[in-house]
């Protein structure tokens, strides 16, 4: 543990102050000591070193309540001990609730303070060398590049953390416009193979009488107009990664010719007769049912399984819709940043608006919106009347009623009434997750992840 983690301590009471900071200091920490909470909260605003806060919650002026709320609500990253001489249950668990890290009761051990103290500095160091890690892994694998920090974003990184450093194939679904090759590029950074090669090509853009070349390559004269050998894009990728979008547009003859490549790791060029030997990985991409396909008997069930041995969903922008803003300023930014121009912002109203539009063409026509816009814009703020007449007029969601009556024009999605079941549930069991989980019949780790989910998009906190 790195034993430079300024610790302070708070209480207006001489004596308890100076034996907490005594306690403190012989586990090695340096200590600063305050008999006002407000002059305590002014110093680690200015301070970002400080760690620890050890604050007494019964004190004139500003409490250890109103110092935690303070410090949670301007987002200050401190852990927070609250010290009560009551020793109430209500008061420990009302510091919990606000959002301690821990408390103790008066007369205060000052043993366990130290082992309270070094315990909870070990494990949120530990925290950040973790949080360090994922970022610097983020920025090897290339997900810096993908914006999100909604809860569906979070797990789909962690699959993509979990996958990318295998050989297994992946297959990308999600609607066109969610970045699936951004994915799939952040899959082969984080693979042994990133050294290598990433080709990616688009079935559905080239003819079918050109694209089996494009994978396969062919030999001088295998077709007229064939005036020199051609290496496909299979070779290409030997070694490193081939992507295919829109595999669904994939003709018959040639998903046959494709589920032999990929059962052998062999390809034969166009008008050969030699067979090559291949390394590669292969990422796909759709934005079709894949499924509904395979049904209807307009792709090989043979290949769709040897496809998807890993299958990684994309979330629609629209379900994700936390995640706007962070990316708004970010492509606003990557846009002043490369025209060398003045760094924009959305007004709240204009944020808003792109907050309730339903996005059919999802990140990419965010994007193109954007900069259509900011090419235009003089101003350092994007107003409301910037924005296409389309998303001035989106009208955001219209406010759920939990007791609509039944007929009537409000109609709930399955999200809505699972959401507002949830919430009612842990309503009615006083906060209690266990006890709510066991009567919704859920697990707790599930009904905790979807808390997660509601409390990002605003329905919820703790």
């Amino acid at each position: 543990m790195n034993a430079n983690v300024p610790v302070i301590v708070i209480d207006d009471e001489t004596g308890s102050r100076e034996s907490m900071a005594i306690a403190v200091e012989k586990a090695g920490l340096p200590v600063r000591t305050f008999d006002d909470a407000a002059k305590a909260l002014d110093f680690v605003r200015r301070e970002p070193a400080v760690r620890l806060a050890i604050c007494d919650l019964r004190m004139p002026g500003m409490d250890g309540l109103g110092f935690l709320e303070a410090v949670r609500q301007q987002e200050i990253d401190l852990a927070v001990i609250l010290v009560t001489g009551y020793g109430s249950i209500e008061s420990a668990v009302e510091a919990i609730r606000v959002g301690a890290d821990d408390y103790l009761t008066k007369p205060v051990d000052l043993y366990e303070l130290r082992q309270r103290v070094t315990n909870l500095l070990e494990n949120r160091q530990l925290k950040e060398e973790n949080t360090n890690l994922r970022q610097m892994l983020d920025k090897r694998y290339g997900f810096d590049a993908i914006v999100g920090r909604s809860g569906p974003m979070e797990r789909l990184f962690e699959q993509m953390r979990v996958v990318a450093p295998t050989q297994s194939s992946v297959l990308i679904v999600g609607e066109s416009g969610t970045g699936k090759e951004l994915v799939a590029k952040a899959l082969h950074q984080g693979s042994p193979r990133s050294k290598e090669r990433f080709l990616a090509i688009n079935c559905g853009a080239i003819p079918n009488d050109i694209l089996e070349s494009e994978l396969f390559g062919h030999e001088k004269g295998a077709f007229t107009g064939a005036v020199s050998r051609k290496i496909g894009k299979f070779e290409l990728a030997d070694r490193g990664t081939l992507f295919l979008d829109e595999i669904s547009e994939l003709y018959p003859e040639l998903q046959v010719k494709l589920l032999r490549v990929l059962e052998e790791r062999q390809v034969m060029r166009v008008g050969g007769s030699e067979l090559i030997d291949l390394d590669f990985r292969l990422l796909a991409a759709t934005n079709r049912d894949m499924e509904k396909a395979v049904a209807e008997g307009r792709f090989r069930e043979d290949l769709y399984y040897r496809l998807k041995v890993v299958t990684l969903e994309i979330p629609p922008l629209r379900e994700r819709i936390s995640d706007l803003p962070l990316m708004a300023e970010h492509f606003l930014a990557e846009f002043a940043a490369r025209e060398g121009r003045q760094k924009m912002k959305l007004t709240p109203d204009a944020l808003a608006a792109l907050s309730s539009y339903p996005w059919p063409g999802n990140v990419r026509e965010l994007r193109n919106v954007l900069e259509s816009v900011a090419v235009f814009q003089t101003k350092a703020e994007i107003d409301l009347e910037a924005l296409p007449h389309e998303i001035q007029s989106a009208k955001p969601a219209s406010p759920i009623t939990v007791d609509a009556p039944r007929g009537s024009a409000r109609v709930r999605s399955m999200a809505e009434i699972e959401r507002h079941a949830i919430l009612d549930t842990l309503e009615h069991t006083g906060g209690r997750r266990a006890e709510a989980a066991e009567l919704l019949g859920i697990g707790l780790r599930t009904l905790q992840r979807k808390l997660k989910d509601y409390r990002e998009q605003g329905y919820f906190s703790d």
